[in-house]
């Protein structure tokens, strides 16, 4: 039988790939243990669930009898790790200036130990997301039922803690966290938006919330929904700028609905119906929909009808 593998071929296109690695391409990296771990990044997003959410989300590999010497060990266990991760991803960061290994491993507990202080703060935020998601969807069984399966509140939950981190000015880990939940729920939300409390995602998927964004308190928002800038044709020139806009207190956003822009204001007590394009300002207190929306029918016979769907509640409340 003939040999198919040629051994010094394949030796060629390895050393060949070496070569290429020594170009000082941006995508090379050699050292593989200084740079974060996206898994234990993951697993860190994992393991912090179980602190906000005690009893819901365990280790299953041993034996619980003693459940506040499992959460002390899960917490104190957590807290090592994400020093480690933090103190890695330093490096990381836009500023030129690279920090001393000794000033990188103050800094990095100074973080974790502000970032466990502010668990009770995330606690009480997710808390009343939970209730919001309840008393927004008909369809939820129980409160339990959210918290294990729904992917809003885990998509929101993910961006709380990574917000924090985001807050101490941490590289790459809090986006590494709210990537990990985009990729489980379909839900994008950087670490840098600003959002408030009684934050409800109802479906949830195709959602996207920029850097900038600023949401207030008792919003909710459908599936497929942009929460997004204008342009960013500017590059890295925009960084720090307001780019996304603004949504106020007690707003509805129905799914398909875009909402762009640095300057674009919601105003409180608004509802934006389903698929609807905005660029500029919304008053307070206002209904926005789509006009003449159209639905056309084709039947066998080629032939054509067409009819013009009603405006207001009819339409503009189904999901």
């Amino acid at each position: 039988m003939q040999k198919v593998v040629n051994e010094n071929e394949i030796a060629k296109i390895v050393q060949e790939i070496f070569d290429d690695y020594e170009k000082g391409k941006n995508i090379d990296t050699v050292d593989i243990y200084n740079k974060p771990d996206k898994m234990e990044v993951q697993e860190l997003v994992d393991d912090l669930f179980k602190i906000i959410f005690p009893g819901y989300f365990r280790d299953r590999s041993y034996k619980i009898y003693n459940p506040k010497h499992s959460f002390a060990v899960n917490i104190e266990d957590t807290f090592y790790h994400l020093n480690k991760q933090v103190n890695l991803a330093l490096d990381y960061g836009k500023k030129e200036e690279k920090l001393s290994d000794e000033d990188k491993k103050q800094e990095s507990y100074r973080i974790c130990k502000s970032f466990f202080g502010k668990i009770p703060k995330i606690r009480e935020y997710v808390e009343t997301d939970l209730l919001a998601t309840y008393d927004g969807d008909p369809a939820a069984g129980s409160l339990e039922e959210i918290i294990l399966a729904y992917p809003g509140l885990r998509a929101i939950t993910v961006y709380r803690i990574a917000h924090e981190l985001y807050v101490e000015n941490v590289p790459v880990l809090p986006r590494l966290m709210t990537e990990y939940a985009h990729s489980q729920t379909g839900i994008d939300i950087h670490p840098g938006a600003t959002i408030g409390k009684y934050f409800c995602i109802d479906h949830g998927t195709g959602i996207v919330v920029g850097e900038t964004s600023i949401i207030g308190c008792n919003v909710k928002i459908y599936q497929g929904v942009t929460i997004g800038a204008l342009s960013t044709r500017g590059g890295q020139k925009l960084s720090g700028k307001k780019r996304h806009p603004t949504i106020c207190d007690n707003v509805t956003i129905y799914s398909g609905a875009s909402i762009l822009g640095g300057e674009t204001v919601i105003g409180e007590n608004t509802v934006v119906g389903g698929n609807t394009f905005i660029t500029r300002s919304i008053d307070p207190n206002t209904r926005v929909s789509m006009k003449n929306l159209e639905m056309e029918y084709r039947n066998a016979d080629n032939e054509i009808k067409s009819e013009e769907l009603p405006q207001g509640d009819e339409w503009y409340y189904i999901i």
